[in-house]
């Protein structure tokens, strides 16, 4: 179980990272790329970013599936951090995945902006389950 915990809380850093640096750099930054080379920049950006996020992301919902599952306690840190887990997923299915399919077709500063505010939820809800696992290692 140790192993397993240890895999998800480096895998969440790892995420709450990364998040960060999409916040404050990438997303920002897309504005400046310049409207005739948008596209073929946003397609090479999404197809090398899903290399980095996808297993990431994979492998801290199994994880922490499986902390549920097979762990002893219970513990209500652990639990309540599933809650930004799952808005987490939602959010990236609902609201950024569709913003980047319409950034796929050209920049559309609306959707750009969007994206920006809207990711600021992921960004807050992976902070809030980094904190909730900072709780656990230091109740011990």
């Amino acid at each position: 179980m140790a192993l397993l915990s240890t895999i998800h809380n480096a895998t969440t850093w790892a995420l709450v990272g990364l998040i960060w640096t999409i916040q404050l750099a990438h997303y920002p930054l897309f504005a400046q790329v310049g409207r005739e080379v948008f596209q073929a920049y946003h397609k090479r950006y999404t197809k090398q970013i899903t290399w980095v996020v996808a297993p990431l992301m994979l492998t801290e919902i199994i994880t922490a599936a499986g902390l549920l599952v097979f762990s002893d306690s219970r513990d209500p840190w652990f639990l309540g951090s599933l809650v930004p887990l799952g808005l987490i997923w939602l959010s990236t299915w609902r609201v950024q995945i569709p913003l980047h399919d319409k950034l796929a077709d050209g920049f559309d500063a609306r959707a750009h902006d969007r994206l920006v505010v809207t990711n600021w939820w992921r960004t807050i809800a992976w902070s809030v389950r980094g904190f909730c696992l900072i709780m656990i290692s230091i109740k011990g």
